[in-house]
């Protein structure tokens, strides 16, 4: 049988760093609060993917609502959260602003998902479904060992418990996506 000899302080890099990296099944169990103040859960029951992004790749955010299958829209087993990173630690009368401008696009991206749930004959609220988080400090960022910067851009797939499914630091396609998603 063999012996391993544990270095003080190397046993704690050890669990740092597993912590911070995210491997597929990992589960990872993060409360998020969004900007009309609901709190959600990566491990509440939910499929959820998470997008987190900077300001500059709000687009690329918006595209992976775009890709979202149609089986899970209106779904209850499904959602989607995006987190913007906000690159410096602004005051809080900008924040404010800044969340106000995240509501006025909320808004917006609630209207195109609407009209795709009425295509889909869904009789829903599709705002109720437009689920945002501001991280301005970077906390939440931090959670998934990502620092915000302009380029910021990780898509995660968690199941039920929190486990992860999949994870992408770049766009995936439509098919890629649903195919994840559909893995639960």
């Amino acid at each position: 049988m063999k012996r391993f000899a544990l270095i003080p302080g190397l046993v704690c890099i050890l669990m740092m760093s597993s912590f911070a990296e995210l491997a597929v099944a990992q589960r990872r169990s993060v409360t998020l609060t969004d900007i009309n103040g609901h709190a959600f859960s990566t491990a509440d029951g939910h499929i959820t993917t998470l997008v987190v992004a900077s300001k500059a790749n709000v687009d690329k955010a918006h595209l992976v609502g775009e890709r979202i299958p149609d089986f899970c829209l209106g779904n209850p087993r499904y959602r989607m959260i995006t987190v913007i990173a906000f690159e410096t630690n602004h005051t809080r009368p900008v924040r404010a602003l800044m969340t106000s401008l995240m509501r006025r696009r909320v808004d917006s991206e609630a209207k195109q998902l609407q009209s795709r749930y009425d295509k889909l004959k869904i009789a829903q609220n599709a705002h109720e479904n437009v689920i945002a988080v501001a991280d301005f400090d970077g906390t939440i960022s931090g959670q998934f060992d990502a620092k915000p910067s302009a380029t910021l851009f990780h898509i995660f797939v968690f199941g039920k418990e929190g486990e992860l499914i999949k994870q992408w630091s770049d766009l995936p396609s439509a098919e890629e996506l649903a195919a994840a998603l559909k893995e639960n």
